[in-house]
């Protein structure tokens, strides 16, 4: 299932760029004393308690204004409300209510949005009673708390999840999430669209048709695949129009469920830094990862090497990629299309494959006789066993009686040595060290992602 999302809301200046940063734990909102600093929306990942969400941030609303600037917020805002799961409406409890603050309850009031009402700015909790003028918003309890020094923050992110959607199983349990990404107008909708056999999905030139995810199941070989079609991605700094700036936040949701991740690049436009950066995205959170470079028919000079060759250039950008399956196709024409399905259940088995511990331990038996560890000051490191403790993605435990002294050059040879016995196409592979009877399993997801030119897995380089 998707993170649910929340929005925080209310008019400028009290508080809500504060609030949103506190939750994370960062500053990545712009916080001023000057009422109205944040005019566009930011959004992270929050974790409470077990429970991850979206956390979006929102400009101060002034409902009554003919400004443009602020009837620009206001749309902003509405469009908040409506792709929340829970709203968070921010009050200054100093100020106390405002006929702003009535006319913004009264909107929630009409909306279908579950609505937590925080007043901040108490600092002198709890002697203060300032939280209880207003229940007149009819909102139900106010939550007081103090968003500048943290406190009852704790207690509001306890509300906050109970108040969360409960869990649910997707609609397919059983299927392969398949997240159809990439910038507009590279073809998305129209590659799923000649898999169905139908216009499911609207498809026009101009960039950005598709504004919502929309999952489309498709039976293939005994096996279902739930495409979701996403909308085209652009850099944050040129996400401009309200609706992109959601569908962004839906990419990154569609990325999260996804097993498998298809980037749909514009052969005439290659592949360009932001494609890299939702790749890298997908490759790090463990989903495997096909490439469709799509509008091939278009490119007039090629020849039998032209597809290696790029490649080959994006694969020094981006080192991960040269274990990522490119696909070159023609949505409009079809042209291998149809071998994109069966391409998807490949890495997805691939990203569940699991190794004997036999077979893994002759494999590393192979590779430490080719070429030892390298020998340090002490000690010397040694490679004692190894089993894969893991799938979705594969991960193998290497255990060493000093695992944080394996060089990373030497992480990086085991890492081609393991890809070379089982290619794990599409899929993350990932190598943990750790001491003899360390605990299994302690920390799932610190497994050490190896990385660099020589490992292939890494950040893409800044164009």
């Amino acid at each position: 299932m998707s993170q649910p999302t929340v929005a925080i809301v209310g008019r400028p200046n009290v508080g809500k760029s504060t609030l949103f940063n506190r939750l994370l734990g960062g500053r990545d909102a712009i916080v001023s004393d000057e009422a109205g600093t944040t005019r566009d929306r930011h959004f992270g990942e929050a974790e409470w308690g077990g429970r991850h969400f979206w956390l979006v941030d929102t400009g101060g609303l002034m409902p009554e204004s003919t400004n443009s600037m602020d009837i620009a917020v206001r749309q902003q805002v509405e469009l908040a409300v409506e792709q929340a799961d829970l709203v968070i409406f921010m009050v200054d409890g100093k100020e106390g209510p405002n006929p702003v603050d009535k006319e913004i309850a009264s909107q929630l009031r009409k909306t279908s949005r579950p609505v937590i009402l925080v007043v901040n700015k108490l600092d002198d909790m709890p002697r203060s009673s300032a939280q209880y003028s207003f229940y007149d918003l009819g909102l139900g309890d106010p939550v007081p708390m103090s968003a500048a020094i943290g406190k009852a923050s704790g207690d509001l992110l306890d509300i906050v999840i109970e108040r969360l959607p409960p869990r649910t199983d997707d609609e397919h349990p059983e299927a392969v999430q398949v997240a159809v990404v990439g910038r507009p107008n590279a073809g998305k909708s129209s590659l799923i669209n000649f898999l169905l056999g139908e216009e499911r999905l609207v498809v026009s030139p101009e960039p950005g048709t598709t504004r919502d995810a929309i999952d489309t199941p498709l039976r293939y070989h005994g096996k279902t695949l739930n495409f979701i079609d996403t909308a085209g991605l652009r850099r944050r700094a040129k996400v401009q129009d309200d609706i992109e700036f959601y569908s962004t936040l839906r990419t990154h949701r569609a990325v999260e469920k996804a097993d498998v991740c298809v980037l749909v690049v514009d052969a005439k436009l290659g592949l360009h830094t932001q494609d890299l950066r939702i790749a890298t995205e997908a490759w790090d959170r463990g989903a495997g990862l096909i490439i469709a470079v799509n509008k091939w028919d278009l490119i007039q000079e090629k020849d039998a090497n032209t597809a290696k060759r790029g490649q080959d250039l994006l694969a020094e950008k981006a080192p991960f990629l040269r274990y990522v399956p490119f696909l070159y196709v023609s949505a409009t024409q079809g042209q291998r299309v149809s071998r994109l399905p069966e391409l998807i259940l490949e890495v997805a088995a691939a990203r569940d494959h699991r190794v004997p511990t036999a077979e893994v331990n002759r494999v590393l038996e192979d590779l430490l006789a080719r070429n030892a560890p390298p020998q340090q000051q002490g000690d010397a490191v040694k490679l004692l066993y190894a089993s894969q403790i893991g799938t979705r993605p594969p991960t193998i435990a290497i255990v060493s009686n000093r695992p944080d002294d394996v060089p990373e050059a030497y992480q990086r040879y085991l890492h081609h040595g393991f890809r070379s016995a089982w290619a794990f196409s599409g899929a993350p592979l990932r190598l943990r060290f750790t001491a003899r009877g360390a605990r299994k399993h302690k920390r799932p997801d610190d497994g050490r992602l190896i990385r660099g030119k020589a490992a292939g897995e890494g950040e893409p380089e800044e164009e």
